[in-house]
């Protein structure tokens, strides 16, 4: 980035993305998002900007609404209403190629994200050389898991393309097991 930002606009940005993103997102997410995939902040200022906007109530850390303890790497931020206003007001000091680039952006990449925050997958090796896959969906407003599947396979191979495989049929997969076990139809 050829313009040096002060303070004040990169916390703008980071309140500008979460606005277009509409979801809330992972710390990881946020920061892949403003600096690795697009060159909006640097690693340093986004990790301060988030904990500063955090501090001032700008942005929240979304708890589950059953004390789940929470990983610190599932907690999602979100912009709170006091980050909507303050961005209302100032959000003219972002420079406006770098808006239109955060609102494309959003449009393109969001369901991505939403995916693979919320359909997520870990595979372990087990002591006879086989692999457990463990597939989950996560509840898209916290990081509570609301479906669970763990499946043995043989191979780390086949673990591997077994996950790769979930974010595109974790929805259909849930859709079949609800009617099929939960439904009253």
């Amino acid at each position: 980035m050829d313009i040096v930002l002060d303070d004040t606009v990169k916390k703008l940005i980071l309140l500008f993305v979460l606005d277009q993103m509409e979801i809330p997102l992972t710390e990881n997410s946020i920061i892949d998002i403003c600096t690795s995939r697009n060159d909006w902040l640097k690693y340093i200022d986004c990790k301060e900007a988030l904990s500063q906007l955090v501090e001032v109530k700008f942005i929240s850390k979304l708890a589950t609404s059953d004390d789940i303890e929470v990983a610190p790497k599932d907690i999602r931020y979100a912009i709170t209403i006091e980050g909507r206003n303050c961005l209302a007001h100032f959000f003219n000091r972002i420079r406006q190629h770098t808006r239109e680039e955060i609102v494309n952006y959003a449009k393109q990449n969001r369901m991505v994200f939403k995916r693979n925050q919320e359909y997520v997958y870990e595979y372990f090796k087990n002591s006879d050389s086989s692999h457990t896959v463990v597939f989950r969906i996560k509840e898209p407003s916290l990081a509570q898991t609301i479906f669970e599947i763990r499946l043995k396979t043989s191979t780390r191979n086949s673990a591997v393309q077994a996950g790769k495989k979930w974010s595109k049929k974790a929805a259909q997969i849930y859709e079949y097991v609800f009617e099929n076990l939960i439904s009253e139809n």
